[in-house]
């Protein structure tokens, strides 16, 4: 029976600032969608202090942003988004069309057809996400999306040169510079200047994820997405150094980040407790680690493999390290989680930036039921039908006919029944 050696001190106690967060969120939405570009500009004013003359980057401002990047960060960029389009390719042609005749004379298919047009959100509040910028953009733009707007939030008074650049090489049509749930409200609604999508990417913060909660249907979204998590597991022959960092690696993300320690060794427990303690005296993002691990840290004990296992996949979380003997065992045996990183020599922050899978991944339990963007998330799966020959038609319509009339749907029973009358050999013979 597990148990735990450090609980989260704030565990379950979201509600009340959940309700807050909708009621904020929804009266902002509400604003945008009466107001337009009005409300888009007193907003970003008010939250960010931000109102320039357009928020829309011009091609003489992102060239100009773009020239203030160093070669090496350019150099940076493009590799990463090398290693993110590469993978994504490689996804997408895994992704077949289909026709097949599954009865003489009967054509069934499916095509993959790119969305039409996406909004990619890149978050750079407390930090400038460069990295989101590769993972929304370039894979829409592997996906095959006609039109790609990319909003991201100023940085220390205005545009960040880096997330300009990697959003422009990454391949988007139109750049802006706004944040938050005015950002995202105005890419789905439409205003005077923003053109609404049919999609909406990208991590964000609490009011961000919550915009786009409200706005599923109006628009598809990648995920429902919360503060991102870290799930490691290890046994004895890991170290409490490399645990204690990789789990504050993540925490540093924002104060309600979980970190999770799962262990089948009570010393590794206690060393890493003690070696986040002393981590955190010379973090620089100690401030924000720090209460994510006090409020939502945990470290919880299993007798073995076999209960790590079903705690994980219990806990189903966004990222999940395994530092053990046979990491790979945990491949074939995890079945909830956002993306696995197996052994020592990667980490979650490979992931995050540079390796090529995406980082935009499910939290809070919806690894239960959903992978993290991708380049199909982009693709919606279109079937179609054809009946070649009468002979089919009326052999089809026979069945159907019988079926309609057990649910009584009378008008779907005409249908089938005039293919059968104009088509069956019996009928044609009379």
């Amino acid at each position: 029976m597990s148990r735990h050696i450090k609980t989260a001190a704030l565990a379950g106690q979201q509600e009340e600032a959940d309700a807050a967060t909708r009621a904020t969120v929804e009266a902002i939405i509400a604003d945008v969608k009466a107001r337009g570009d009005a409300a888009v500009r007193e907003l970003s004013e008010r939250f960010d202090k931000w109102a320039p003359a357009s928020f829309r980057l011009s091609d003489d401002e992102i060239g100009a942003l773009v020239a203030q990047v160093s070669p090496r960060a350019i150099d940076d960029i493009k590799f990463a988004q090398a290693q993110i389009r590469n993978f994504a390719q490689i996804q997408r042609a895994s992704m077949r069309d289909v026709e097949v005749e599954t009865l003489p004379g009967v054509i069934l298919g499916h095509r993959h057809i790119p969305v039409g047009s996406v909004g990619c959100y890149v978050p750079g509040g407390r930090y400038p996400m460069v990295a989101s910028a590769h993972m929304s953009v370039v894979t829409a733009r592997v996906a095959g999306v006609g039109h790609i707007a990319a909003c991201t939030p100023p940085n220390q008074g205005g545009p960040h040169p880096e997330t300009i650049a990697a959003m422009h090489l990454g391949g988007a049509d139109e750049i802006y510079v706004l944040g938050g749930v005015q950002a995202v409200a105005a890419m789905a609604l439409g205003t005077e200047t923003f053109q609404p999508v049919d999609m909406l990417v990208g991590p964000g913060n609490a009011y961000v994820a919550e915009a786009k909660r409200q706005l599923y249907g109006r628009v598809g979204i990648d995920l429902f997405a919360g503060p991102t998590e870290i799930l490691v597991i290890a046994d004895a022959t890991a170290d409490s150094e490399m645990c204690a960092t990789d789990l504050l690696g993540q925490a540093e993300h924002g104060p309600t980040s979980p970190a999770i320690l799962l262990t089948t060794s009570e010393k590794l427990a206690h060393d890493t407790i003690a070696e986040v303690a002393r981590q955190l005296t010379i973090l620089p993002t100690a401030d924000v680690a720090g209460v994510a691990w006090r409020d939502y840290g945990e470290v919880i004990l299993c007798a073995d493999d076999k209960e790590m296992i079903a705690e994980a996949d219990r806990i189903a979380a966004e990222h999940v390290e395994v530092l053990t003997a046979e990491p790979r065992r945990y491949l074939d045996r995890l079945k909830n989680y956002g993306a696995l990183f197996l052994g020592p020599e990667t980490n979650v922050s490979y992931g995050d930036k540079v390796i090529g899978t995406n980082h935009t991944l499910p939290t809070k339990g919806a690894a239960r039921y959903t992978g993290g963007l991708w380049v199909g998330k982009f693709l919606k799966t279109c079937t179609y039908q054809e009946i070649k020959t009468p002979e089919a038609s009326a052999l089809v319509g026979e069945y159907c006919s019988r079926l309609c009339a057990i649910e009584r749907f009378w008008g779907h029973k005409e249908q089938a029944d005039l293919r059968v009358r104009r088509y069956s050999r019996k009928n044609a013979a009379e």
